[in-house]
């Protein structure tokens, strides 16, 4: 697959940027509906957004640069350098979800309030975006056979094509399964009022996923001989079932009816 786009006055305008750029747009889109289900005013959720984009978009990018230093540390500049990939979505998530905590203390707006309708809007970006990895030709799996790759799309057996030799579409997995959690999480949001519920099922959800397809994965990050993602996945699925013990000891009280 060709990365570049198309080209402008001699700059490439590659794929993976407008991937993510068209998961970001979409995903302020949908949160402009989820908003109304939660009575989350719009126009603040979007003033925290535009501070925490920049900050998740950081995040990222600092989380793999600590990973993969030795890549880097004979030419800082390439850090700066992400056109080509090497963003990590667990640092954007803990830098964006840590600045925005801070934002709506600091505005005293309600935080749990605001994770819910953004959690369903995030996946949903994160599921766009994975096909920027599919354009670069990055965050595939191990090799796998003509036969088992003939079972997809001709477009996905070309893109997994790479050296000669076909490849798990890891990306795909990933992005399915995305599209699943944000309709699950759309009918969470809709059908329950308890706060934390969307965005801690958000962390589970996506994070049960991740830690399967991460073992598949040919680029992951490494912490000794652990890969870096099946850890913190399991922390999110930790997080998670811990949020479901807790809601089940502390039921909400019940509104009384009018006698």
């Amino acid at each position: 697959m060709n990365p570049v786009a198309f080209t402008i006055f001699g700059i490439d305008i590659r794929w993976y940027g407008i991937l993510i750029s068209i998961g970001m747009i979409a995903a302020v889109y949908l949160s402009s509906f989820t908003c109304k289900w939660r009575d989350v005013d719009f126009d603040s959720l979007f003033d925290v957004v535009i501070l925490a984009l920049p900050f998740g978009i950081i995040g990222a990018r600092l989380y793999y640069v600590i990973m993969e230093f030795e890549q880097y540390k004979d030419n800082l500049w390439d850090i700066f350098n992400i056109r080509q990939g090497g963003l990590a979505i667990h640092g954007g998530l803990i830098l964006a979800i840590l600045t925005t905590y801070l934002y709506t203390r600091h505005k005293k707006y309600d935080f749990w309030a605001m994770a819910d309708v953004a959690a369903p809007c995030i996946i949903l970006a994160q599921a766009i975006g994975r096909w920027g990895n599919f354009m670069n030709g990055e965050a595939h799996g191990g090799e796998v056979t003509k036969e088992f790759i003939s079972k997809f799309p001709a477009f996905i057996q070309k893109g997994m094509y790479i050296n000669g030799s076909y490849y798990h579409p890891t990306f795909l997995y990933e992005s399915l399964w995305n599209l699943l959690v944000c309709i699950i999480l759309l009918i969470l949001l809709k059908k329950s009022k308890r706060k934390g519920i969307v965005i801690f099922s958000y962390m589970g959800l996506y994070s049960i996923a991740r830690y399967f397809i991460e073992a598949l994965r040919t680029d992951s990050l490494w912490l000794g001989p652990f890969r870096v993602a099946q850890l913190v996945s399991i922390i999110g699925i930790l997080l998670w079932l811990g949020f479901l013990i807790y809601i089940k000891i502390n039921k909400e009280p019940k509104e009384k009816t009018a006698e």
